[in-house]
């Protein structure tokens, strides 16, 4: 091979697989849990070794004795990072819950009590794509601009309260079962275009969110986790503990 070939080859495969040897870091996240899934998650997690955020929900975890378990294994496990996903997930209610100020505090202050959480607190806000980090600030731009003025002042108090807020880059979506929507596969194809041509809130830093449900026995939900964990690896991609996301 010629060497103005070799170029023109090394080229090439950079442009096709972007994330090839370069310094980009996924930062796995899930939402919702205790839930049917999260055992399944953090089976994984400990196989893989890699590092997760588990944003839990005050609510769930008082469910019963077996989710008040999951939270004390997800704790206990050096590369899981436990975060606050408020108490009642807004009951569903996001407009309602947002519209009181005090209320979303209390809410996430309750939270920390269920789960053990002391200030500063990794935190994600229910239904919101909101970032409150010391080092940077982001609303959620899929909210009217209505929406959004009436509910900032929420953001900003529930971050002097203790919290530091994540959003997402990326999701891997789920159907109202909690069944997956694209396969490990079609994912990590939108995360290496994401990585070749997509910005982030922080440059080569790409959060995703996913949801406990989706891990589900029904869904072969340990497969899928460990199938995108695998590829993900194979493409050289490094893991992040959240800790880390604001450096």
């Amino acid at each position: 091979m010629t060497t103005p070939f070799r170029f023109v080859l090394v080229a090439l495969l950079t442009l096709a697989f972007p994330a090839y040897g370069a310094d980009r870091t996924i930062y796995l996240t899930f939402d919702d849990g205790p839930l049917n899934g999260t055992s399944n998650i953090l089976d994984v997690l400990e196989a893989e070794q890699v590092p997760a955020t588990m944003f839990m929900v005050g609510m769930h975890a008082q469910a019963s004795a077996a989710n008040e378990a999951l939270v004390q294994r997800a704790k206990q496990l050096p590369l899981v990072t436990l975060g606050n996903h408020s108490y009642s997930h807004a009951n569903n209610r996001y407009q309602h819950y947002y519209a009181d100020t005090e209320g979303v505090v209390a809410d996430m202050m309750r939270a920390n009590a269920v789960l053990g959480l002391k200030p500063v607190v990794h935190a994600r806000l229910p239904g919101r794509d909101v970032f409150r980090l010391p080092s940077m600030s982001k609303n959620d731009t899929s909210l009217g601009l209505a929406q959004e003025g009436r509910e900032e002042p929420d953001y900003e108090f529930v971050a002097a309260s203790g919290f530091y807020l994540y959003g997402w880059d990326h999701e891997w979506v789920h159907k109202d079962s909690g069944e997956p929507v694209q396969s490990a596969d079609h994912l990590v194809s939108e995360i290496d275009h994401l990585f070749g041509y997509g910005r982030f809130v922080k440059p080569r830093k790409l959060i995703l969110l996913m949801h406990d449900e989706m891990f589900q026995d029904s869904f072969d939900g340990k497969t899928k986790l460990t199938n995108l964990i695998t590829a993900l690896k194979q493409r050289h991609y490094t893991f992040g503990a959240i800790k880390s996301y604001d450096d």
